[in-house]
C-alpha cells in the first residue's frame, strides 16, 4: 500500500526509540510532512497531573509569535457598541439572540467564541452545545471580556487555547509545515513556557514527563524533556 511505503520511508529517516532535542525534532517533523496539503505541526506534552482534581488542571491560552498559519473564525456574543467593535476588529459572526438561535440550530460557524460579560446569561444556556466543542467563553481564557477588540485581534493573530485531557496530555498546533524551522521553534518555545507558567499547585514530582512533535500525517517524534527545560 502507498501509505505503508510512505511511512516506511519516514521511519527510516529517524530513530523511533530516540529522544531528540526540540529543534531537531521540529526539523524532522517538518522534513517528514510530505502530504499534498500544508500539514499542521503539533506538539504534545504528557504532564504529571490528574486533571480530575481542580488543583491539577492545566488550562490557558498562549499567543504564538508567528501565528498558527490557520484562518480562525471568530464568533462574538455582544450588543450595541460592543457588537460594532467586534465587527470592526474582524469578527466573522456577531450577534446576540439571533446568534444563539443559530447555535441552537447547529449552525456553528466559528472556531473561537468570545462574549461580553452581560451576554453570559444567554451564552450559559448554550453550554451543552458549546462546552463539548471547547467553545464556551471563559474569563480565565480572556474570552469573556469587555475588551472585545483586543480578544478578537489576539485570536486572529495566532492565540491558541490549551487544556489538559484526562490522561494529563496537553497539545497544540504550533504552526504549519510551510513555516521556517526557526518560526516553529519560537512557537514551540512559547507553548512550553505557557505550560510551565500554568503549573498547578497540586502537581507533585516530575511535571513534564514526555513530549513529542508530529505533523498531521506523520509519526510522533520523541522530544528530550531536558531540551524543553532549556527552551523555557
Amino acid at each position: 500500500m502507498p501509505q505503508g511505503k510512505r511511512l516506511k520511508a519516514v521511519y527510516a529517516g529517524f530513530d523511533r526509540e530516540k529522544s531528540y532535542a526540540l529543534d531537531e525534532a521540529i526539523r524532522l517533523a517538518k522534513t517528514n510532512a510530505k502530504a499534498k496539503f500544508d500539514e499542521t505541526i503539533e506538539m504534545t506534552m504528557n504532564l504529571g497531573i490528574d486533571p480530575r482534581h481542580a488543583d491539577q488542571m492545566v488550562r490557558g491560552v498562549v499567543g504564538l509569535p508567528n501565528g498558527t498559519g490557520k484562518t480562525v473564525r471568530i464568533g462574538v456574543f455582544a450588543r450595541g457598541a460592543k457588537a460594532e467593535e467586534a465587527k470592526a476588529a474582524g469578527a466573522d459572526v456577531v450577534g446576540a439572540d439571533d446568534l444563539a438561535a443559530l447555535v441552537q440550530d447547529g449552525k456553528i460557524e466559528f472556531d473561537r467564541c468570545i462574549a461580553t460579560p452581560d451576554m453570559m446569561g444567554l451564552v450559559g444556556r448554550l453550554g451543552k452545545i458549546l462546552g463539548p466543542r471547547g467553545l464556551m467563553p471563559n474569563p480565565k481564557l480572556g474570552t469573556v471580556t469587555m475588551d472585545v477588540k483586543g480578544a478578537v485581534t489576539a485570536a486572529k493573530a495566532g492565540q491558541v487555547e490549551f487544556r489538559a485531557e484526562k490522561a494529563g496530555i496537553v497539545h497544540a498546533g504550533i504552526g504549519k509545515a510551510s513555516f521556517g524551522e526557526d518560526q516553529l521553534l519560537q512557537n514551540a518555545r512559547a507553548f512550553v513556557e505557557a505550560i510551565q507558567r500554568n503549573r498547578p499547585t497540586g502537581a507533585k514530582g516530575t511535571y513534564v514527563k514526555k513530549a513529542a512533535v508530529s505533523s498531521s500525517m506523520g509519526p510522533g517524534i520523541h522530544v528530550d524533556v531536558t531540551s524543553l527545560n532549556a527552551s523555557a
